[in-house]
C-alpha cells in the first residue's frame, strides 16, 4: 500500500482534506512548510500520526485564514490555527508562534507522506522540538512525544547532539 493511500486510511481523510490544503496552498503561491512529527518522518523512519503540522509564511498568514476560511472549518488557538473539514480525521494545525517563522525559508522538498512537501530542516526541526519539550504549559504526554521526537533525530543524526541541551539529554532514555 502506498504511503498516501496508507496514511489516508488512518486519517479517515474521505473529504481530502491534505489534497485540498495543499491545492489551495499552490494555487495561491502560499509559502509553508511541515514541522514537527510528519516532516521528522522525512527523515528519519516514520511513525503513523494523525496530525500534519505547518508554518506558513508570515505575511500570508491573513490570507491563509481568509482563504481556509472558504472551504474549511478554521479554530484559532493563541500559537495555531487548527484546519479541520467533515469527512476527515486528519488534524492540520498551522503553527502561528513566531519563533517557527524562518522555518518556511530554510524548508527543503521532500517526500511526506507519499508526496513532495516543503518541509523544515533538521535542524529547525530539533530547535522546535526542544523549545516544545522545555513548554511546562503543555500537556505531559505532548512533551513525552517531543522527547521521542528528540531521541529519534539524534539516533539518525548524532552530530545533531551538541545542540540539545543537557536537560534534554537527560531526560532522554
Amino acid at each position: 500500500m502506498r504511503s498516501l493511500t496508507f496514511w489516508k486510511t488512518i486519517t479517515v481523510d474521505k473529504s481530502n482534506l491534505l489534497e485540498r490544503l495543499i491545492a489551495l496552498f499552490s494555487d495561491h503561491a502560499i509559502r509553508y512548510c511541515v514541522i514537527d512529527g510528519q516532516a521528522i518522518n522525512a527523515y528519519v523512519e516514520p511513525l503513523i500520526d494523525r496530525n500534519l503540522d505547518l508554518v506558513v509564511a508570515v505575511d500570508q498568514m491573513s490570507q491563509v485564514e481568509s482563504l481556509l476560511a472558504n472551504e474549511f472549518k478554521i479554530e484559532r488557538f493563541p500559537h495555531s490555527v487548527n484546519v479541520s473539514l467533515v469527512g476527515s480525521d486528519l488534524r492540520v494545525q498551522i503553527q502561528t508562534d513566531p519563533r517557527y517563522a524562518d522555518f518556511v525559508k530554510r524548508s527543503t522538498r521532500r517526500n511526506v507522506l507519499g508526496l513532495e512537501l516543503p518541509v523544515a530542516s533538521m535542524e529547525d526541526l530539533l530547535r522546535g522540538k526542544i523549545w516544545a519539550a522545555q513548554d511546562s504549559t503543555r500537556r505531559g504526554s505532548k512533551r513525552q512525544k517531543d522527547l521521542a521526537d528528540i531521541a529519534r533525530l539524534l539516533e539518525a543524526y548524532p552530530d545533531l547532539r551538541v545542540q540539545v541541551p543537557a536537560e534534554i539529554l537527560a531526560r532522554l532514555v
